[in-house]
């Protein structure tokens, strides 16, 4: 649909269409107009020089095989954390002796549902059997955050409990995650936390003390994110090759066509590569394909409810568990209540629905959401991202224990929910991105959603159903029945990773580039399938020309977003905004953004904007029909917007910040985009503030600094200091303020008074009072001295920050800076983490000309507002002898 409002934009279309041999010289992509003759264009696209892909092998023939007893571990402490069970799977039973009594290299591929996370707690248990346990580190990386929340939960309980190893999961905070390294056994983190982590390598001996690096969902390597994926495996190959210590790589997947290369890349051996079938699963899966054929997009969704309720009245009899994916939160919702609908209209039988029982109120009186309450109550539940966690863990406890029997979900919560049902319908595999285009589920989100059609040990057999859009079955029927190739990304998404590895050194010249590449998973896909990576042929020549070209191309844009330096034309040296982007891991485009728009003169509103223009927000969605709210939220923001686009994802950004500062409430999915935007926000206004202290300009980064502030607290600038305190509201912060005899107006003027005066000014329950008390035992209360020293209490543990506008736990931060009101000149800048006690040096250089100068001293919290604290200091400059004067004073 080509709108009037986005006529002067690019549209992106894909196509998805087969190819036969014999090649046909060329195929036509028309353009033709459903409403004015004559209004037609054509475009052939030659197949003359096409390179088609190298044919797969076949997949991994499962055997028949006696299934292996748990026994077969031979350890009574390993046998007892499956107690659940007394034999492996088929699949488990086949890949044993690879993972359990080798320390080869392997790459399991198996339907979703198949056990995979047993076959790499095998290799876990091999790495605990072989080493002692101070050496033994094991790293997990699961591509979803949702996923190693799941895995921490599993594993704590299992080798925590069970063995006692420390399990630790990464929380992305660089400081907190180095201690968490230090002391963890099995890390579990995500690819953008262990690459900002794996980085520095050279300089974290723990990092290259791995014995054991397991890859989950490798297959995702083909999607969106996969490229970080590529560089943290191409990272911990190349740190293998370079110390001493062995490094074992155990990757798990989806069945996929090209394993092979998938398993050389990681260096698995003939006997450790196994990639079964899609058809081969431990619970058969009985799948059904239905075409819907509606072009427009809301009648093909209302037309496959019907169909929907049919499924599970035909597949899910006698009260088994069904889950159905829609595309969106709002899909969820109408199809939760189109559902109850047909059931009551259903009258010539009884309705397949379990309907509510005394028992389950006790759980609906705990539930937050009224609408969900409802349909609970009906026996259909529903998850998306929106709901609270109380609210989900209940429903999920109710689905489990078989209280009520369906349930609908959102497309997205395939990777973040872990339910399994013995039917899953897939309720349309198109969904609306943020161009008002129709855009089809990977292949792999569509794997994973029939993956929760499977309970072993309950069901002989799991039933899907995909109800899609009659052109895209015959797409689904070949690659749900065969396994699908995957392609590398990293050649979308190379800067950054050049980048990163420039200021780390690995890379310092031209030479060790192409070296680098050679590492990734791209090199390998770059002859077996040429034309996907704009490569024209497969000779030597055209594999060198094509990497000099793309390492040319690459640092030419570094070079010129003042990234990166190129001596002589073939070394390569960091540069300061190079070094920024690397730390904080964030794109070379925004600290390039963020150098050129700031100025001295940049003020809070001009702050704002320039953060919200960070690239990391580019991919911000602009849902349908989700117009006319942001506008909304854009008209009534404290800074407002010159002639603003409400498609732009920037400025939607922006106006959520300034949401959040006022406390005003988004509600549906802008809240989950608000989330987003602070959380990357933290990063980026750690990167902006060092952008400005390198320019030296003192307000301008104590301005940013107080933006962190009201980042955590959810506060402006200008708003009471005490609305931090919980239960505060403005009227009482105003009540405060003007207390006959003194003024509150800070914390510390609070904790003064007297206890009983404190009682009858705030007139709260004690509950309440026990809260605000808790938040000021950690209210950061510092006396500066040569060494900082905090002022509290020896019992109260220092632990996050209490925030709780802030979407997630957040360690306080503090900055050091030596100022000259006078010049508003930024001397010196510290980042510190200050717990108990600190010693820190600041050098800076002194001023050209001899005397006494006054300097002020800024401490200031990266998270609290109202502890920052300055302090005047002077330094006599004296000429020295010869006539030079001292270079730096500390």
């Amino acid at each position: 649909m080509l709108k009037k409002q986005y006529v002067d934009e690019d549209h992106t279309l894909n196509f998805i269409v087969p190819i036969y041999e014999p090649l046909p010289p060329q195929y036509f992509i028309r353009v033709v107009s459903d409403r004015w003759l004559g209004s037609q264009t054509g475009l052939p696209v030659s197949f003359r020089h096409i390179i088609l892909p190298e044919k797969y092998p076949p997949p991994t023939e499962l055997l028949d095989l006696q299934p292996l007893p748990v026994t077969a571990l031979q350890s009574p402490s390993y046998e007892t954390l499956y107690q659940d069970f007394k034999h492996f799977n088929p699949i488990q039973t086949q890949v044993f002796t690879a993972l359990y009594n080798s320390d080869d290299n392997a790459l399991v591929a198996a339907p979703t549902g198949s056990g995979k996370t047993i076959c790499a707690e095998f290799a876990i248990l091999r790495n605990h059997q072989k080493g002692s346990d101070s050496v033994m580190r094991v790293v997990y990386v699961a591509p979803i955050e949702a996923l190693a929340k799941e895995r921490y939960r599993d594993w704590e309980k299992k080798f925590g409990g069970g063995l006692k190893l420390a399990v630790v999961e990464l929380t992305g905070e660089t400081t907190t995650d180095l201690k968490l390294l230090e002391k963890g056994q099995i890390i579990i983190s995500t690819p953008e936390k262990w690459d900002a982590l794996s980085r520095r390598w050279k300089q974290r001996k723990h990092v290259q003390q791995v014995s054991l690096f397991i890859i989950d969902e490798l297959h995702l390597i083909g999607g969106q994110r996969g490229s970080v994926l590529e560089v943290i495996v191409s990272r911990m190959k190349y740190i293998a090759n370079q110390v001493e210590n062995k490094i074992r790589f155990v990757a798990l997947s989806t069945s996929v066509a090209n394993a092979k290369d998938l398993g050389d890349w990681i260096g698995a051996t003939s006997h450790g590569l196994f990639n079964f079938s899609p058809v081969v699963r431990p619970v058969p899966l009985e799948i059904h394909i239905q075409s819907v054929d509606i072009a427009n997009f809301k009648a093909r969704m209302q037309a496959m409810t019907k169909r929907t309720y049919t499924a599970i009245a035909q597949h899910a009899k006698n009260g088994k568990p069904a889950l159905v994916f829609v595309p969106t939160r709002k899909h969820v919702r109408l199809t939760t209540m189109d559902l109850i609908t047909y059931s009551s209209a259903d009258s010539g039988e009884k309705s397949f629905l379990l309907q509510s029982t005394k028992e389950l109120e006790p759980f609906l009186n705990k539930i937050s959401d009224e609408m969900l309450k409802v349909t609970l109550r009906e026996g259909v539940g529903y998850l998306h991202e929106g709901l609270s966690s109380l609210d989900h863990d209940i429903e999920a406890q109710l689905f489990e224990a078989g209280w009520i029997q369906d349930c609908v979900l959102s497309s997205s919560m395939c990777y973040k929910d872990t339910l399994l049902a013995h039917l899953v319908v897939v309720m349309g595999t198109q969904y609306y991105d943020g161009e008002n285009a129709q855009t089809d589920y990977p292949v792999t989100d569509l794997l994973q959603m029939m993956g929760h059609a499977s309970r072993p040990l309950v069901d002989h057999s799991g039933k899907c159903v995909i109800l899609c859009h009659a052109p895209s079955k015959e797409y689904y029927k070949k690659f749900l029945f065969e396994a699908f190739p995957v392609e590398s990304h990293l050649h979308h998404f190379l800067h950054d990773n050049m980048n990163a590895e420039i200021v780390a050194g690995i890379i310092e010249n031209k030479q060790d580039d192409v070296d680098y590449l050679t590492w990734t998973f791209m090199y390998r896909r770059l002859t077996q399938n040429p034309n996907y990576y704009n490569l024209q042929g497969v000779s030597h020549r055209h594999l060198s020309d094509y990497l000099s070209e793309l390492v040319e191309n690459t640092l030419s844009d570094l070079e010129a977003s003042k990234c990166v330096s190129i001596e002589d034309d073939i070394h390569l040296s960091p540069l300061n905004l190079g070094m920024i982007s690397s730390y904080y891991n964030i794109s070379y485009t925004t600290i390039e953004r963020f150098s050129s728009y700031i100025t001295s003169n940049t003020k809070m509103k001009g702050l704002l904007k320039i953060l919200s223009s960070a690239s990391e927000y580019a991919y911000l969605p602009i849902q349908p029909g989700e117009e006319e709210v942001v506008r909304r939220l854009i008209n009534h923001q404290r800074f407002s917007f010159e002639s603003p686009k409400v498609k732009d994802p920037h400025v939607k950004a922006n106006a959520l910040l300034q949401a959040h500062f006022s406390r005003q409430s988004v509600g549906g999915n802008l809240a989950l985009d608000q989330r987003e935007v602070l959380l990357s926000a933290n990063k980026l206004l750690q990167a902006l503030v060092d952008v400005i202290s390198s320019n030296g300009w003192l307000s301008l980064a104590l301005l940013a600094m107080e933006v962190s502030q009201m980042m955590t607290q959810g506060l402006w600038g200008r708003d009471s200091m005490l609305l931090q305190l919980p239960h505060f509201t403005k009227d009482l912060a105003k009540k405060c303020e003007e207390n006959p005899g003194k003024s509150i107006e800070t914390i510390f003027d609070l904790l003064k008074m007297e206890d009983v005066a404190r009682r009858e000014l705030l007139n709260m329950p004690n509950s309440y009072l026990f809260d605000i008390a808790r938040f000021c035992n950690r209210f950061p209360n510092v006396d500066l001295y040569v060494t900082l020293e905090r002022d509290i209490d020896g019992k109260t543990k220092i632990g996050p920050v209490d925030a709780p506008r802030y979407p997630k736990a957040k360690e306080e931060g503090w900055w050091l800076v030596v100022g000259d009101t006078k010049t508003n000149s930024l001397l010196a800048i510290k980042r510190v983490s200050l717990q108990r006690k600190l010693k820190a040096k600041l050098q800076f250089a002194a001023p050209d000309d001899a005397g006494k100068k006054s300097y002020i001293l800024y401490f200031m919290c990266d998270s609290y507002m109202g502890c920052d604290q300055e302090y005047s200091f002077t330094v006599d400059v004296k000429e020295a002898d010869g006539g030079d004067k001292d270079s730096s004073k500390e």
